[in-house]
């Protein structure tokens, strides 16, 4: 009983831990992965650098974005979430 009372802590702070920090990281990692497999062809977006376009090509792990002075080409993962959602909310 002594020693189970000795890491109750130590258990509570975990599952805290786990609850607080873990958790949601991982629902915001799965909400980013969802939205990197959603994108098409002509969507407006807004890269993590700040960057905005439409995307022009799409292949397995890079996009090519046009933007107004021309087309670039970037992996999936530079594009924002966040900005590109309140971009299309407009």
């Amino acid at each position: 009983m002594g020693q189970l009372t000795q890491f109750a802590p130590f258990l509570l702070m975990f599952v805290v831990i786990y609850f607080f920090m873990i958790r949601p990281q991982q629902k915001r990692a799965k909400a980013e992965k969802e939205f990197e497999n959603s994108l098409k062809v002509g969507d407006k977006i807004i890269t993590k650098s700040g960057l905005h376009g439409k995307i022009a090509e799409l292949a397995e792990t890079t996009v090519v974005v046009e933007t107004m002075s021309g087309k670039l080409k970037m992996e999936r993962s530079a594009i924002s979430m966040e900005m590109s959602a309140a971009l299309a909310k407009k």
